[in-house]
C-alpha cells in the first residue's frame, strides 16, 4: 500500500489519480469527522471537498508522516471557522459511525449491538469536547497520539491525558448505564 505522503508527491508531480485515491482513502472519513461538528452531513461534505480543494490550490509542503495529521487539521480549522461565523454551539456527534449489520449477524445480536452502540453516542456527547475529540480521532479514525494533538492544537502528553480521563469519564458513564463490562475496554 503506498503511503499518504507519497501519494501527495505523486500528485504535486502532476499524478492527478493520485489525489484520486487519497480521496478515496480519507473522503468519508473525513466527513464523518466533520459532520461532529456540524451536526450538517451537507455541511461536511461541502467542507470535506474544501480541505482538498485547498490541497489543489496551495500545494502546501507536508512532512513525512504528516499528510492525515495535515487534512484533519485543516478540514477541524474550517469546521472551527465556519461555526463561528454561524455562532453555533459545537456538538461533537457519532451518529454516523453506525454501520449496517452483516446478515449472518442474529437478530438478538443486531438489537444488542444497536442499543450497545446507542449507549455509547449517548455516553460520548455528555463527555467534555476535548475528551469526545480525542477518543474519537484515536478510536475511530486511528489517529496516532502525535497526530491528534496536531489536529487538536494541542502537545502529545494533553492528548494523552485527554485519553486517559476520557476513557475514565466514559467508562463510569457507560456502567451508570448498565455497561457492567466497560472496563474491559
Amino acid at each position: 500500500m503506498t503511503t499518504d505522503e507519497a501519494l501527495y508527491r505523486r500528485y504535486l508531480s502532476g499524478d492527478e489519480d493520485a489525489l484520486g485515491t487519497l480521496m478515496e482513502r480519507y473522503g468519508t472519513k473525513l466527513t464523518l469527522y466533520l459532520d461532529g461538528y456540524l451536526c450538517d452531513l451537507h455541511e461536511a461534505e461541502d467542507l470535506m471537498i474544501e480541505a482538498f480543494a485547498y490541497l489543489i490550490a496551495k500545494r502546501p509542503a507536508i512532512r513525512d508522516g504528516g499528510f492525515r495529521a495535515y487534512l484533519y487539521q485543516s478540514a477541524r480549522h474550517m469546521a472551527l471557522r465556519l461555526l463561528h461565523k454561524k455562532r453555533a454551539g459545537n456538538c461533537f456527534s457519532l451518529d454516523a459511525l453506525t454501520e449496517e449489520p452483516e446478515a449472518r449477524e442474529l437478530v438478538e445480536e443486531t438489537v444488542q449491538s444497536a442499543e450497545r452502540a446507542r449507549l455509547l453516542r449517548t455516553c460520548m456527547g455528555e463527555l467534555h469536547e476535548d475528551y469526545r475529540e480525542a477518543l474519537f480521532l484515536v478510536y475511530f479514525e486511528g489517529l496516532s497520539h502525535a497526530e491528534t494533538a496536531a489536529v487538536m492544537g494541542k502537545r502529545e502528553k494533553q492528548v494523552a491525558d485527554l485519553i486517559y480521563r476520557g476513557k475514565i469519564a466514559l467508562r463510569k458513564r457507560l456502567e451508570q448505564e448498565g455497561i457492567t463490562d466497560a472496563h474491559n475496554s
